[in-house]
């Protein structure tokens, strides 16, 4: 785990990057890092901004995120309730 106050959000392969703070959701950041990412409910309900998590590590403060353990096994992700616990790399649907 990094010491440095943020971790690094990453979006596809193309060098597109952000911090991501531990203390806020991947959603957040990546608005505050000017990427724009599809959104809507910011709970974990609507699934508006479900991604893959290609690298890196999350967790939950929710007990139920939306995500099926299959997604979940998948690597899909929910960036509006998902707090980064790494540097990440996220993938778009249709990506």
């Amino acid at each position: 785990m990094s010491t440095a106050p943020f971790f690094i959000a990453r979006v596809g392969d193309d060098g597109t990057q952000c911090d991501a703070w531990p203390e806020q959701p991947l959603l957040q950041s990546l608005e505050q890092g000017g990427i724009d990412w599809p959104s809507s409910c910011r709970n974990g309900t609507c699934r508006t901004c479900i991604g893959m998590l290609a690298e890196g590590e999350v967790q939950y403060r929710i007990e139920w995120p939306g995500l099926s353990r299959e997604e979940r096994a998948e690597g899909c992700v929910l960036p509006c309730v998902a707090y980064p616990l790494s540097d990440v790399r996220l993938e778009a649907p249709g990506i």
